[in-house]
């Protein structure tokens, strides 16, 4: 997916594409944006290991065999129908993601999801860091067609250990209650999942606009191309990669709660470091600890988020639930980007960052909205039993 939606771009770009044709390329981002839309079908015929198993594993084999067939288009020459094809293989991605999702959900315990939920982090920040750097260089030296047929070969590999893997607990749901579309805006029908959605749309507010500002940051100060890729797409994507790692160890040892204050003021002290660093011309030194402090930053609000999301989930609902949650995180993210990149010319990287730090002290607040501190010893210990 990182490879469709941030190489192919660069592949058109220098093949002369012209920015309308890239831009359609997009689209093809638009199934995990609305994949909400259908959990609640994934969510009707998921009620034991056996049927989600068959969800994940049909999914990724459609997803294989439409990336195969797309190998064997010219971009060129069939450059709409390979959108198309794109588009419906990420509708496969996404099905598979929500089944994943109840599937994780229903066999970790809760002291379990902190450190699930860091392991998959992770291995998506990785996952991007392969995306955007290997296959790029393998497209060179094995070109279009064959570099599909290798992508589709990853898609098959990750089914494996699901075929060997017997579930050691009983993960039948017997409650038949059929999940409707209309349960999607039920899960915010009650106070405290009201307050949750004012969290997922601001917790990540202090740190979005900075990272979608990054690169176009590094190059008024003067960085080429090569230097930015290693810098943000290696270091940084590595970075919250290890990050995300030790969020589960973090969030295990001292619970939920504590875990997302300490992680939101991380995002703050990213925002307030870039602050300082936009008052003068920064060395490299400090843009690389910059980079470093705001992926990890971000690293770790992901597992966190991922985590808490969990734990709020409706019994035979785990799919919808955790992908409206996971979702609206990823529309505030769309919106704090195009809005960053509109601030950015009116007031300046200064302004945007202050902006970005005023975001974070916000975010404390929906934060303290719904974690009250005076209930933290408490809520850390029904979190981590």
């Amino acid at each position: 997916m990182s490879f469709f939606s941030t190489v192919v771009p660069v592949i058109m770009r220098q093949e002369n594409y012209s920015l309308e044709s890239i831009g359609l390329l997009q689209l093809v981002k638009l199934p995990w944006i609305f994949k909400f839309l259908w959990a609640p079908l994934v969510d009707n015929h998921t009620r034991s290991g056996k049927q989600i198993r068959h969800w994940i594993i049909f999914s990724e084999l459609f997803y294989a065999f439409v990336i195969v067939s797309i190998g064997f288009f010219n971009l060129q020459t069939n450059f709409t129908f390979v959108v198309i094809l794109l588009v419906i293989a990420f509708v496969a991605s996404a099905t598979q993601d929500i089944a994943t999702d109840i599937f994780a959900i229903v066999i970790l315990k809760p002291g379990e999801r902190g450190t699930g939920n860091s392991m998959q982090s992770s291995g998506s920040f990785i996952g991007s860091l392969m995306g955007t750097g290997v296959l790029l260089l393998a497209y060179y030296y094995f070109g279009w067609t064959n570099l599909l047929f290798l992508l589709a070969a990853f898609v098959l590999f990750a089914i494996v250990p699901l075929l060997f893997y017997k579930p050691g607990i009983n993960i039948d749901q017997p409650d038949k209650h059929r999940v409707k579309l209309v349960d999607i805006f039920l899960f915010f029908n009650d106070k405290k999942s009201r307050k949750r959605l004012l969290l997922l749309l601001f917790y990540y507010s202090g740190i979005i606009g900075i990272l979608a500002m990054l690169k176009p940051y590094l190059v008024d100060l003067g960085y080429n191309v090569k230097q930015i890729g290693f810098m943000s797409g290696i270091i940084g994507t590595s970075t919250a990669a290890l990050a995300a790692l030790g969020a589960g160890y973090i969030i295990k040892k001292i619970g939920r709660v504590t875990s997302i204050y300490l992680f939101s003021f991380i995002n703050l002290m990213a925002t307030l470091y870039f602050v300082l660093l936009s008052g003068d011309v920064p060395s490299i030194l400090e843009i690389y600890a910059g980079i470093c402090l705001l992926w990890g930053a971000y690293g770790l609000s992901t597992v966190i988020i991922y985590t808490t999301s969990m734990d709020v989930v409706r019994k035979n609902r785990e799919g919808t639930d955790f992908t409206v949650q996971i979702v609206i995180t990823h529309l505030s993210g769309i919106l704090i980007a195009v809005m960053s990149g509109r601030i950015g010319d009116k007031m300046g990287y200064q302004g945007l960052f202050q902006l970005e730090f005023l975001f974070g002290i916000f975010a404390l607040f929906m934060l303290y909205y719904n974690y009250p501190i005076k209930f933290r010893k408490n809520a850390d210990r029904q979190n981590t039993n």
